[in-house]
């Protein structure tokens, strides 16, 4: 049997599961998990660190991604009918709060490097004005390298009517260098520099007692590869995408068939990218069961207060 055949059917039947139950489950999870993280910090937490203040930011950033959700339920189970204009924000908003995380955790994994080798350094960045120009910048950012999926996000029709899932890039030139930039600036350069980071950290901790630090330290940790794991599908179907525009024309029947691996993988990818959105409350009420506490609240509260 043709191996890019079964691949494809693979991912048709794996996404169908997907598209039917993460999405729900990513919505029913993430919006009370995460709107509990905001309202503890906002409401709980009276001195917060830049570390707190970045765990703020990147629940608002999935709080982003998960309000549109309804709406993409109702598109798969049905069809967009929600015009080109609202196609185009919605996607824009997605990659905005992606690339919003990615480089939150960043700056997360320098905070982290800062405090164990720089201690002394590390008392400028918690200035609280610093802290917020900080994270204007990378909203700014994000806004910025989210817009340039506008001009080319359309409708497409599909066998399920029509969705809001095409690029319309006017040459094969134009869509490699916006999936390769896409994935190079949202996923490659940031996770060497948290790869490059951690390590130091991870071999420093080694030397030291148990402290709050490190626990706080080993949280982001998880947070961040609970990030990678559920983009690295997406950027991973960009690669064969641009693989198969570079091969088109000495191997059509290849690149075809890489086409539709592709297509395929976006459900699957764009299901745990939303899943992305939710698990990190899981995350903190994980680590927050080490504080002793009868109400889950308060062992939050805790959690992100050693954190100050």
């Amino acid at each position: 049997p043709n191996p890019c055949h079964t691949i494809v059917t693979s991912l048709k039947s794996l996404g169908q599961i997907q598209i039917s139950i993460m999405p729900v489950l990513s919505f029913a999870i993430g919006i009370p998990g995460n709107s509990i993280v905001i309202w503890t910090i906002c409401g709980k937490v009276k001195q917060r660190s830049p570390t707190v203040m970045l765990i703020l930011n990147l629940a608002i950033s999935d709080i982003l991604v998960l309000v549109t959700l309804p709406i993409w339920i109702y598109s798969f189970a049905n069809t967009w009918i929600f015009g080109v204009t609202f196609c185009k924000t919605l996607v824009s908003v997605v990659y905005c709060s992606m690339y919003a995380s990615v480089f939150l955790m960043t700056t997360l994994s320098l905070e982290r490097f800062m405090a164990v080798f720089y201690p002394f350094l590390i008392q400028r960045w918690k200035n609280k004005a610093v802290i917020l120009k900080v994270v204007f910048l990378i909203w700014l950012l994000s806004i910025a390298f989210g817009a340039s999926i506008i001009p080319f996000q359309e409708i497409e029709e599909t066998k399920i009517g029509q969705q809001c899932t095409c690029r319309n890039y006017t040459s094969d030139q134009q869509k490699i260098l916006c999936l390769l930039l896409e994935t190079i600036v949202g996923f490659v350069i940031p996770f060497v520099i948290i790869s490059a980071c951690y390590g130091c950290v991870g071999r420093r901790i080694k030397t030291m007692t148990y402290s709050s630090r490190q626990r706080s330290g080993r949280l982001i940790a998880r947070v961040i590869v609970a990030f990678a794991v559920c983009w690295l599908p997406h950027h991973v179907f960009n690669i064969i995408e641009i693989v198969s525009t570079q091969i088109v024309d000495f191997n059509q029947k290849m690149s075809l068939a890489l086409d539709e691996v592709s297509e395929m993988g976006v459900y699957v990818s764009g299901s745990l990218a939303f899943i992305s959105s939710c698990i990190n409350p899981l995350l903190y009420a994980f680590a927050a069961q080490n504080f002793q506490s009868h109400l889950r609240f308060t062992k939050m509260f805790k959690l992100f207060e050693t954190m100050t």
